[in-house]
């Protein structure tokens, strides 16, 4: 019965964040209300508030498992490329920008963090926590370009944690001024990976 609990919230949750990562780019955090999320989800406030105290804990959450996400979807595409030999690549800057292409954001993904870093430059508690996100995602960026440059005896001109937040200030940009051009979710990853094989062609080379 326990299992069978767990799973059960396990997939409520689940449900609530996907529905409010669709109500939150639609509308806005300050748009958006807990019943929308509730109704898209097709849950009742009960269960809401038996998952999330609050919208801004729900906020928090979502925000932290799309950085989550993002690094996941980085490490399975090295463990791939590396047990197929892609990662032999004689271009560093190629064999960056097939990685991070990986973790590109679609439309959604472009207005919900856009939604996210509204709110964290007016909400210095929210603000914080933001932060402490990213710094995660970016040390675990960081970890994955060390294990390359060590992996293929690559050189890195800066420091693997600003080398990190330099590729996401990068694409994150990208990215956002697709989806304000109007950018479809494949004119997008392209957008990003393109500007980021360039920034890694002068931070990455062969020895």
């Amino acid at each position: 019965m326990t299992t069978i609990a767990t799973r059960s919230r396990e997939n409520t949750r689940a449900r609530l964040l996907d529905a409010a990562a669709q109500v939150f780019a639609e509308v806005g955090l300050e748009g958006a209300t807990v019943e929308a999320v509730c109704d898209r989800a097709g849950f009742t406030r009960g269960a809401f508030y038996s998952n999330f105290a609050s919208k801004d804990e729900l906020f928090l959450t979502l925000a932290s498992s799309v950085g989550e996400a993002r690094v996941n979807a980085v490490r399975e595409r090295i463990q791939q490329m590396t047990e197929s030999g892609a990662l032999a690549l004689d271009d560093p800057a190629e064999l960056v920008q097939q990685v991070m292409d990986s973790a590109g954001d679609d439309r959604l993904g472009v207005m919900l963090m856009s939604e996210i870093r509204i709110r964290a430059l007016r909400d210095a508690e929210f603000g914080a926590a933001y932060l402490a996100g990213e710094r995660e995602m970016v040390a675990g960026i960081a970890r994955i370009i060390t294990d390359i440059v060590d992996g293929e005896c690559l050189v890195l001109r800066a420091d693997a944690e600003e080398t990190a937040r330099l590729l996401m200030i990068v694409w994150e940009g990208m990215t956002v001024r697709g989806a304000m051009a109007g950018a479809d979710d494949e004119q997008l990853r392209k957008a990003g990976s393109a500007e980021l094989g360039r920034l890694v062609s002068l931070l990455l080379e062969k020895p």
